[in-house]
């Protein structure tokens, strides 16, 4: 049984491919396995070992990907946006007392501005040329000697930050085990073998993109060829190239690419996917039947977070079982339905909670988070999601919305995941997230932003009627942002918290 990240890739042939980028050789297991052994070595002598926490700053590619499974089976990792400010690196790397940064050879950004303030070793990253995809060696003025501690199950092997959109952001701990018992559930539940290949095109300091396209592939003894960042313009030109039977992605990039699909039906045609993966956010359902008709291949979507090391659910993969609409069947954990003010589990619609050997132990120094956030019942601890949903009759679990997203209007709750889904039946609209905004009297209100499809004039007053022949009144938004482009977080998802403010939809007192 697989119980540590070191443990997901120390079987497999050494000549079978691990990483690839573009333009570069492949590294072999047997070459990511000599690179563990080197980084461990350099670590050690920098004086970092068990239990210390390696901040990272790398750009998206194989040297990421790789740097967070050799570092990891020495101390603990903590990758950082590269797109964050000084003030914000000086939080995150005090917040998680970091021991040291690990940077590029050539950074000189607003990381090491603040590593350096705290006085923290600064760890450099050199790509030797000609090296393969992922091959990289390390330096550093820090000098030491590190106990030679193996990791176990029960070591922090990553720690990531919960997105601070409502509150202070909190620190999830993952644990050995937890990272190694989620890559098998990816593994398992999209039957991926030695022979699959995926094209990341997921930033490598976000959960989704580390465990479902790295160690899960890892742990099935495949490849994983790494793209640095997603890009539509360049995505079947890269496709092309990596040859994969898979990518993942969040929804709002599998848009972007269906807009330019039609023009690389070749390069689709000769490169058959085993099938496409969509998590973070719900897929529309008019999405995944698009992605499903293009591609030829079965469009699975996986819901996941943080707390969970990523998968908690995952439609299944064989062919027709995947459900437009849904998240899926429980794919490794037990995923349950409780009370969203009552600590106990319940049927029906209500927030959904999970249980398992994938789910974080707690947040870090936060007792508050952890009274919460986790319940006992039935004997077992259930983490709350905070999603809001219910299973059918089939099993398969239908997410209507996280609970915070909700909108009140004067006592009427809507689902903005609902107005999405009829908005999108709008033959000119591309891309819609429902918000909501204040409103005096009721509280809140029903807003949309839009974006139409190329060549398209559809106005406010046109999408509003067509949703008002669709849903009842409450819900149709009273107001309809056409715009160029949706803002979107760091990892591509709309938000929809906060977007009022961002658009000027809020009134200054």
């Amino acid at each position: 049984m697989r119980t540590t990240v070191t443990s997901l890739f120390s079987d497999h042939p050494a000549d079978a491919p691990a990483f690839g980028a573009p333009e570069r050789a492949w590294m072999s297991y047997g070459g990511l396995r000599a690179l563990s052994a080197e980084v461990t070595a350099s670590l050690q002598g920098m004086g970092i070992g068990k239990g210390d926490r390696v901040a990272i700053v790398l750009p998206n590619g194989p040297e990421m990907a790789a740097a967070f499974v050799t570092v990891a089976q020495v101390a603990t990792t903590a990758p950082l946006n590269p797109a964050y400010r000084e003030e914000e690196y000086e939080f995150y790397l005090s917040d998680l007392r970091a021991k040291a940064l690990l940077v590029t050879a050539d950074y000189d950004g607003p990381a090491l501005s603040a590593a350096q303030k705290s006085g923290m070793a600064i760890i450099r990253l050199h790509v030797p040329e000609g090296a393969p995809a992922g091959y990289f060696t390390l330096s550093s003025d820090a000098m030491g000697s590190a106990a030679p501690d193996a990791v176990t199950a029960d070591d922090i092997a990553l720690i990531l930050h919960t997105s601070g959109t409502t509150s202070r952001p909190k620190i999830v701990p993952l644990l050995h085990s937890n990272v190694a018992a989620s890559a098998e559930h990816i593994r398992a539940s999209l039957e991926l073998t030695a022979d699959d290949r995926c094209m990341n095109v997921m930033p490598l300091f976000h959960i989704h993109g580390l465990i479902a396209a790295v160690t899960a592939s890892l742990a099935a003894g495949g490849s994983i060829w790494c793209a640095p960042g997603f890009d539509a313009l360049r995505f079947f030109g890269w496709m092309k190239e990596a040859r994969p039977t898979w990518y993942t992605a969040v929804p709002t990039m599998h848009q972007a690419i269906l807009s330019r699909a039609k023009r690389n039906a070749d390069i689709i045609a000769d490169t058959k996917l085993r099938f496409l993966r969509s998590s973070s956010a719900s897929l529309p359902a008019q999405v995944m039947v698009a992605l499903n008709d293009t591609f030829g291949a079965p469009v699975v979507e996986g819901y996941g977070m943080t707390e969970a090391a990523h998968q908690m659910a995952s439609n299944p993969i064989g062919a027709g079982k995947q459900k437009p609409g849904a998240v899926g069947v429980e794919a490794g954990p037990k995923v349950r339905i409780a009370h969203e003010i009552e600590n106990r589990l319940m049927e029906g619609t209500g927030e959904v909670v999970i249980s398992g050997p994938n789910v974080t132990p707690g947040y870090e120094g936060n007792p508050e988070a952890n009274e919460k956030n986790f319940f006992m019942d039935q004997g077992q601890r259930w983490f709350r999601t905070g999603d809001q949903g219910a299973f059918d009759a089939d099993g398969y679990l239908i997410l209507t919305g996280r609970l915070k997203e909700i909108i009140n209007r004067g006592g009427e709750k809507i689902s903005p995941l609902e107005v999405d889904g009829v908005l999108l039946d709008h033959p000119d609209i591309a891309q819609v997230v429902t918000f909501a905004v204040p409103h005096p009297k009721l509280g809140e209100e029903v807003a949309a932003a839009v974006v139409l499809s190329e060549g398209s004039e559809a106005s406010e007053q046109d999408i509003r009627a067509f949703a008002a022949t669709r849903m009842a009144d409450f819900k149709v938004p009273r107001k309809v942002i056409i715009m160029d482009e949706i803002p979107k977080g760091a990892t591509g998802k709309m938000q929809r918290i906060g977007l009022a403010e961002k658009l000027g939809l809020v009134e200054k007192a």
